[in-house]
């Protein structure tokens, strides 16, 4: 009687495995049930560095950027758990507001798998790196550019002798 149990339990499940063959005893587990997010389920291709990004973006490979303007432009609900991480660690908490980072091998890893959430641009210094006292005065275009605003000093006025 057991035994008739068991194998219509079997064909009633479709997919679905027994541990054990004693019904009682069993525990029933989905054998064919693929989550949504899986590490393996992205293909391998997403990761590897593709030649036409170099003329896309205007950048040079002999020559990298030193640092990265990252911004996050899309929502993080319903993403898995290890793009929120990355999301947390990049300061990237707040949607629309620019953070700077390194161009880095260890970053650029991080940025390879939420490449989806964010807009990276290259960090242009057209007036070269600023010094101490200059940081104060320093501000991020929309063109990606540190803009460096030069105090204007007082000439020194000379007394009219009349």
């Amino acid at each position: 009687m057991a035994l008739q149990f068991c194998k219509a339990l079997e064909t009633s499940t479709l997919g679905l495995k027994l541990f054990t063959k004693h019904p009682a005893l069993s525990l029933l587990w989905p054998g064919s049930v693929r989550h949504k997010f899986t590490r393996s389920r992205i293909p391998e291709e997403t990761f590897q560095p593709k030649p036409e990004d170099h003329e896309k973006y205007g950048g040079d490979p002999e020559q990298p950027h030193k640092l990265h303007i990252i911004t996050r432009i899309r929502s993080v609900i319903g993403r898995p758990y290890w793009e929120k991480d990355i999301i947390k660690k990049l300061g990237l908490e707040k949607a629309q507001t620019p953070v700077i980072h390194k161009n880095i091998p260890t970053v650029n890893e991080k940025l390879k798998v939420i490449k989806h959430l964010v807009s990276i641009k290259p960090l242009k210094l057209p007036y070269g790196l600023p010094t101490e006292e200059e940081m104060s005065s320093t501000y991020l275009n929309s063109k990606g550019e540190l803009v460096i605003c030069k105090k204007l000093e007082p000439l020194e006025t000379k007394s009219l002798e009349s």
